[in-house]
């Protein structure tokens, strides 16, 4: 059976984190977002995989290769040229991204799933496809209710008593929006699908292909399952994810290491002195990372690998990129640190090169630190103590 991984958006609501990881490689406790999928995929017989690339492409596909070492194949559909030796992405949108495919080699031949490259799903696939089939779809789209105030973040579907799709809202306000139930971004289409789809020009599932389907009167159906669904679309979206997962609350995604005291789950080789550290669980250490005497991590919180926390530091409810370096005394409270940046839970973030304060928080393998200048004390008091605690 085959399936189509979307990967070729730029992921521009969860930046800065996209600045140089592409959506579907962001980590859920070190693995990525989009591998979860392919196990997912693998499980229902899903084995012959397409994704469509475009920003930072080459991201995903050094890490997925053919897909050999996930028990499927998969290939890659590139959108975007090269221009004076520079690569430039070029995304077709979601639709367009599979008629680029078709147009190449008619690659969907029979039923196929199409799932978007940034949630975390546990769908029963082959009930959803024998639903599909059942009501005799062109095209199906699972749904599921949210909240009133969740639901100018989705498209919103509204349906007869037959599940079929009477109307599609995409991203609709608050006071607009016609009802609760939402697209999940997980479809199921028939090849036929294709003759509603422009080649050669962008065009998108939600807000192209779906309008069109209802105006003509398609075979287009809403099936409503009961599935557990983290969509990581935006920063806190991605916040709630790994502090549910740390919770125990995710079922497909298990804390990785081992647990070295109740709540305390760590990589390889962490050099930390438990009895001298202020911990309160759960928290997620990555492997050969060192934390101080005098610290303090207050879960849910994940710190990465190769990270050094140093003495008087507090962690808390807070996420912890790989190699960072939290200097004495600094105190991060519902913050995520990603290389140069410092980002709040709902996505406000600046970078700390520009704000003069890398002396605070930076790059674990550097060499080149030292006493930070007057001015650059100043700029950390400007900030409060929320940020820099005792060290200034």
């Amino acid at each position: 059976m085959k399936a189509m991984i979307l990967a070729a958006g730029k992921g521009t609501r969860v930046q800065p984190i996209t600045h140089v990881i592409p959506k579907p490689m962001i980590p859920i406790l070190q693995k990525p977002v989009m591998e979860f999928l392919l196990e997912l995929l693998k499980e229902h017989g899903f084995t012959e995989v397409m994704v469509n690339v475009s920003h930072l492409a080459e991201e995903i596909e050094n890490y997925f290769r053919d897909g050999q070492r996930f028990g499927v194949e998969i290939a890659y559909s590139f959108e975007g040229r090269i221009e004076d030796g520079e690569l430039i992405g070029d995304a077709l949108g979601s639709a367009g991204g599979l008629k680029k495919i078709q147009d190449f080699q008619k690659f969907f031949d029979d039923t196929f799933v199409v799932l978007c490259g940034d949630a975390l799903i546990d769908l029963d696939l082959s009930e959803a496809v024998k639903r599909h089939k059942e009501k005799g779809a062109l095209a199906s789209l699972i749904t599921k209710r949210v909240s009133k105030d969740q639901v100018s973040s989705y498209g919103v579907v509204v349906t007869d008593e037959e599940d079929r799709v009477k109307a599609f809202q995409e991203k609709p306000s608050i006071d607009n929006a016609l009802g609760d139930t939402i697209n999940t971004g997980i479809y199921l289409f028939e090849p036929q699908i294709f003759n509603y789809i422009p080649s050669g020009k962008p065009f998108d599932i939600g807000s192209d292909l779906f309008p069109k389907l209802v105006e003509e009167g398609a075979p287009f159906y809403a099936l409503p399952m009961d599935f557990e669904w983290v969509d990581i679309g935006k920063v806190p979206d991605y916040w709630r994810a790994i502090r549910n997962v740390l919770k125990g609350d995710v079922r497909q995604v298990e804390i990785p290491g081992k647990q070295v005291r109740p709540g305390i789950y760590t990589g390889l080789n962490v050099a930390a002195n438990w009895d001298k550290i202020n911990v309160k669980g759960p928290i997620y250490v990555g492997g050969m990372t060192r934390i101080e005497d005098g610290v303090t991590i207050i879960g849910p919180s994940m710190i990465g690998p190769s990270c050094c926390i140093c003495e008087g530091a507090t962690i808390d409810n807070s996420i912890i990129f790989d190699y960072s370096l939290i200097g004495p005394g600094v105190q991060l409270v519902e913050k995520l640190v990603f290389g140069r940046y410092c980002v709040g839970k709902e996505g406000d973030h600046f970078d700390l090169q520009e704000a003069a304060l890398d002396w605070l928080i930076t790059d674990a393998r550097r060499q080149d630190l030292g006493e930070p200048s007057p001015q650059q004390k100043a700029m950390a008091e400007l900030l409060g103590t929320d940020l820099i605690g005792s060290s200034n």
